[in-house]
């Protein structure tokens, strides 16, 4: 009999989510584990194994990177599901949804009339600083003055209980895929579980997105044509660009296969030429274009920028809204909530200090070694420094960096994410590991759209707070009960 809890060791002052859930009267996790009883380990290791078969014939693989090579492995998943209760979910979805919508007013503020920074809410220098503030973008309006139509929010839960944004990915937020493919694993390995609870469905997502790719063309629904430019086969991400494509049913194209023609942007066939009304690009911003960005990109189409900002096609997520990408600015979003909205924050950011900030930059350099320090321009974990795990030398070394330049660096208190029972293959044991959310959310079309549940995202180092998966972390399928 498999009983997952036998010697299941908290440490102390963290919140675990199936134990707090637990000691609640109905626990919903009480009912899965009670199932899992019934297994022996040997038939829980099948099972595993099973679920790896089902990922590796779905082609589910991501690209895991060290200093020699990158390494293309099968995205690791653990059967224990997430439960987020249907009151915690409604305080997240509205929260990240009141959250986008400020986001784009904010994108669409800094791009035109700047009232923000004339009211002196932002600093203009914090923003024209940004390596991913676009010029280019000035005085122009995309459709619906959409300009974030996908984005993942991060989402940690603390010991306190309560839920914080770490930050925010509007440039193109990836991880979906896996959202997606988790929910197929887990209906296919472990069915008994998956149907004692009536479960909120996430096979729509693909539906949602191709909705608003159409309500931000300019032509009418029979003629639009969509395509999603990926960067090619060596990108960490590019199974999620063929599978979202395949589920979209449009096509999936590169850099090459694209060419503008009096500013119309054009798909290269055999036959006749074919007019492109959208563009959901997987490329950075300095790759789009090599007439505007960088001059020696392969992944870009030139001329692509005329054509957009002459209206003739919609770019998703819209150039230049990476800005909200940039941790300084994201510590920001709660003051562009009550500037634009008039509301509160239903979700508070994780606390910030702005390296760049007199006040900020002294305080980070008395409590460095309690602090973690982040570059404002780097994803996927790359860069974070959790400062009680660093040598006094090497805690000198980043007190120089950052004083070098301040401007580039951020710094958090160390937040205690919340741990999960999870299956650790190496010791054949569950233990707790740290977790967090990537939500996801579509705006452009009638109504904004957040995917119930997104991606719990699984740390499988015992102590580690990095959860990315280009760091080794894996994940688990989320429910949002009915």
């Amino acid at each position: 009999m498999l009983n997952v809890l036998d010697n299941y060791s908290i440490p102390e002052g963290y919140y675990d989510e199936v134990i707090s859930e637990l000691n609640e009267d109905g626990s919903y996790y009480s009912s899965i584990l009670n199932t899992l009883k019934k297994l022996t380990l040997r038939e829980y290791k099948a099972l595993n194994e099973y679920a790896k078969l089902s990922f590796l014939n779905q082609g589910v693989t991501y690209a895991l990177y060290n200093k020699e090579e990158s390494v293309e492995q099968v995205f690791p998943f653990d059967l224990i599901p997430r439960i987020i209760k249907p009151d915690e979910w409604q305080i997240i979805e509205t929260g990240v949804i009141q959250r986008n919508i400020a986001l784009n007013k904010f994108i669409h503020d800094i791009y035109n009339d700047g009232k923000i920074i004339k009211d002196k809410v932002i600093p203009e220098r914090l923003i024209k600083s940004s390596k991913h503030y676009c010029s280019m973008m000035e005085g122009f309006t995309p459709p619906k003055e959409t300009y974030c139509h996908i984005s993942g929010t991060d989402l940690i839960r603390h010991s306190d209980g309560k839920f914080y944004v770490l930050e925010d990915n509007l440039r193109s937020p990836s991880g979906v895929s896996y959202v997606l493919t988790n929910r197929i694993a887990m209906t296919r390995v472990l069915p008994d579980i998956f149907n004692q609870r009536h479960i909120e469905p996430v096979g729509d997502y693909t539906d949602q997105l191709l909705k608003a790719m159409w309500s931000v063309s300019n032509r009418e629904l029979g003629d639009i044509f969509c395509v999603l430019l990926t960067p090619g086969s060596y990108n960490s991400a590019y199974f999620e660009h063929t599978y979202l494509a395949q589920k979209m049913g449009i096509e999936l194209v590169e850099g090459t296969d694209l060419f503008v023609e009096d500013d119309q942007v054009y798909l290269k066939t055999i036959g006749a030429k074919i007019r492109v009304d959208v563009i959901y690009r997987r490329i950075d911003d300095d790759f789009l274009d090599p007439e505007v960005f960088n001059p020696d990109s392969m992944l870009g189409v030139a001329g692509l920028m005329r054509s957009y900002l002459k209206g003739n096609v919609t770019i998703i997520n819209a150039p230049g809204t990476g800005i909200s990408d940039d941790k300084a600015v994201c510590s920001y979003v709660p003051d562009m909530i009550r500037y634009y909205l008039g509301e509160e924050p239903i979700i508070n950011n994780v606390p910030t200090y702005i390296c760049e900030r007199p006040d900020d930059l002294k305080y980070v350099m008395e409590n460095i070694s309690s602090l973690v320090v982040k570059p404002v321009d780097m994803s996927g974990g790359y860069g974070v420094e959790i400062c009680d795990q660093l040598s006094e030398k090497e805690l000198e070394d980043l007190k120089i960096k950052v004083k070098q330049n301040p401007r580039n660096y951020i710094a958090q208190p160390k937040m205690y994410l919340s741990t999960h029972t999870t299956y650790i293959e190496d010791s054949e044991k569950f233990e707790p590991r740290h977790i967090d959310l990537r939500t996801f959310t579509i705006m452009g079309a009638d109504e904004p759209f957040v995917l119930p549940g997104g991606l719990t995202r699984t740390a499988l180092v015992r102590g580690s707070l990095i959860v990315n998966s280009s760091q080794g972390g894996g994940s688990k399928d989320t429910w949002i009960i009915k």
